[in-house]
């Protein structure tokens, strides 16, 4: 089982966690990922890190599809990996209809078939094997439609790159689940428990069968977002991530469709999930954090002391040798809990 963490960053001087990062690669951390919503983006971070670091990975979690057509994700994707000897992982993902028609201003149509078509049409420019042309329901290449010149081309990147540059995808929901065991290479999902992965692994099983040939979850790297708050007071170390639990289970997305909170009802936490998210869109916050269950924020973080967190790291790394994680990310690290973990793992 790999390691790897989250970078926060919100902008500002001194923002980016640089002296963790560097921590982390000398530790032996295998990779170190940057998001974005609708503030700072994923790619920039990325390649400063990348320039910042020699051996350590750098990747997006995720490059939101609806910001960048495939193109301009497979030529920054092909410009990192140039530039870094090859260290990029690209991470792409179709975000929540607040953000891509409230910030991106584009219709959130069907994100299994943007995520399908995006990721051929990325294979297509990696391989090189003829100029582009790919004519699918969202994506038509050269563009042929309405206010079309007529004058577009096939064209074959002039950048040489790696054609088996794995893709991720931050896929949690069943379907999307399925897809990307059929098309990716790696997922990023969020809230995994490594003694119930089910909610994750069985629909991602169901799509690597549908590939030709078929296979097993060694095909896919399952890298979860894994929290973790050390500390000696074990309540104070659930109630700082707690906040977090309440924003995405509560209010990262409509009451109708929230992807976080259907996976805590997958987890079996329905009847909280709807406490958390009725408390969250009435304004209530306060009662929203306190109705994250402890179990909850247990089963899918690390919390309290670093025995306690070494502890925890048994079940873990009993999911990697099931291949039911191949890369715990970690999120709110300091350079103290990046060493307490890589002394139990790595």
């Amino acid at each position: 089982m790999r390691l790897g963490m989250l970078l926060k960053f919100s902008g500002g001087p001194g923002g980016l966690a640089i002296e963790e990062v560097l921590e982390a690669e000398r530790l032996g951390y295998d990779s170190v990922w940057s998001g974005e919503a609708y503030g700072t983006d994923a790619v920039t971070p990325t390649a400063w890190i990348l320039a910042r670091t020699t051996r350590i990975r750098a990747g997006t979690g995720i490059m939101q599809m609806s910001a960048r057509t495939p193109a301009c994700t497979a030529m920054t994707a092909l410009t990192l990996q140039a530039l870094s000897n090859n260290r990029f992982l690209l991470g792409i993902g179709a975000s929540g209809p607040q953000v891509v028609e409230g910030w991106h201003g584009v219709p959130f149509g069907k994100p299994l078939a943007r995520t399908r078509e995006y990721i051929e049409i990325l294979r297509k420019i990696l391989k090189r094997e003829a100029p582009l042309q790919h004519d699918g329901a969202l994506y038509q290449i050269p563009y042929n439609g309405p206010g079309a010149t007529g004058l577009g081309k096939p064209l074959k990147s002039i950048l040489h790159g790696d054609p088996t540059m794995p893709i991720y995808t931050a896929s949690i929901t069943p379907a999307g689940l399925r897809t990307a065991g059929e098309v990716a290479d790696g997922v990023l999902p969020i809230f995994l428990s490594p003694e119930k992965p089910f909610s994750v692994t069985e629909p991602l099983i169901e799509g690597i069968r549908r590939r030709p040939g078929g296979g097993t979850l060694t095909e896919i790297d399952i890298a979860p977002y894994v929290r973790i708050a050390m500390g000696d007071d074990l309540q104070a170390c659930r109630d700082k991530l707690k906040p977090e639990f309440a924003l995405y289970i509560g209010g990262m997305g409509a009451r109708s469709k929230n992807f976080y909170n259907e996976v805590a009802r997958q987890l079996g936490y329905e009847e909280a999930a709807a406490k958390i998210q009725d408390a969250f869109l009435a304004g209530q916050r306060k009662e929203a954090i306190a109705a994250v269950p402890d179990a909850l924020v247990d089963e899918t973080s690390l919390v309290g002391s670093p025995e306690r967190i070494k502890d925890r790291l048994q079940a873990w790394k009993e999911a990697g040798k099931r291949h039911e994680v191949g890369s715990m990310l970690l999120s709110g690290v300091t350079r103290d809990s990046l060493r307490v973990v890589a002394e139990a793992v790595l």
